[in-house]
């Protein structure tokens, strides 16, 4: 049995109860060391034998997997924040499926959600924003045009945006064209709940001459919104006036 952890996004107290427990219990552990904190290998069971993913190919990563399986082990497959966002584990679980290797998918914090509580921030404001939006520029990895943020620009929702901070320049100008105002506020959250978790808030217009001493590095979320610093309407939830079904309104 293959079990693909989400790992949260750095805080091993982040990790989901039934992820702890599995990654306790196994024989075998495939991490993405290149963006999993590994302090959550404290969780694993003397003697299991543990594999960095960072230097493997999808190929070795399978092969280790079979193997396993081969020999009645149990294995994690360790991925950083939420396994279903830039995870990377579509193409696992299809080779797993050809296989014919049972497993199954446990979700862990996202690191946009982990940046939300950093910045003490709700993305989703009355009379502001109403949606989110998770994207990513597009480098090496193509991205449709109809999803490039320039276009998404133009719905001004919340935007988090991953695996971008390197082309923050490019990233400013494609959300500006698009429709963003260039003084929009945008905060930079560097390794959210990690120890050295970093934060730079500022506007589409300074954001770039911001960080441009702060060493920010691959590792950081770019949140672009009026919720950073808006007035914004009561939620209409608490409103004494406002009937639901567990409520009267109050005369």
């Amino acid at each position: 049995m293959v079990h693909i952890v989400g790992a949260g996004p750095g805080d091993p107290e982040l990790i989901t109860v039934k992820g702890r427990k599995y990654l306790s219990e196994a024989d075998v552990v495939i991490y993405a060391g290149s963006l999993v904190n590994p302090a959550l290998l404290a969780f694993c069971r003397e003697g299991a034998e543990i594999h960095d993913s960072a230097h493997m190919t999808l190929d070795e990563v399978v092969a280790a997997v079979v193997r396993a399986e081969a020999e009645g082990k149990m294995t994690v497959r360790l991925h950083t924040g939420d396994p279903a966002i830039y995870g990377a584990i579509q193409e696992q679980m299809d080779a797993f499926d050809k296989r014919g290797i049972s497993y199954d998918v446990i979700p862990g914090v996202s690191s946009f959600l982990a940046t939300a509580a950093a910045l003490k921030q709700e993305y989703t404001l009355p009379g502001i924003s109403q949606t989110v939006i998770i994207t990513r520029n597009e480098g090496r990895t193509p991205v449709p045009e109809r999803e490039k943020l320039r276009s998404l620009a133009a719905h001004q929702a919340t935007m988090c945006i991953f695996l971008s901070i390197t082309m923050l320049d490019e990233v400013v100008k494609e959300l500006i064209a698009g429709g963003y105002a260039a003084d929009t506020p945008i905060a930079i959250v560097q390794r959210a709940s990690w120890p050295e978790q970093k934060i730079v808030r500022s506007t589409l217009a300074h954001i770039v001459e911001e960080i441009r001493e702060q060493d920010i590095d691959r590792t950081a979320m770019i949140v672009v919104s009026r919720c950073l610093g808006a007035d914004y309407e009561l939620s209409r939830l608490y409103a004494p006036e406002f009937s639901h079904m567990f409520r009267e309104a109050s005369k």
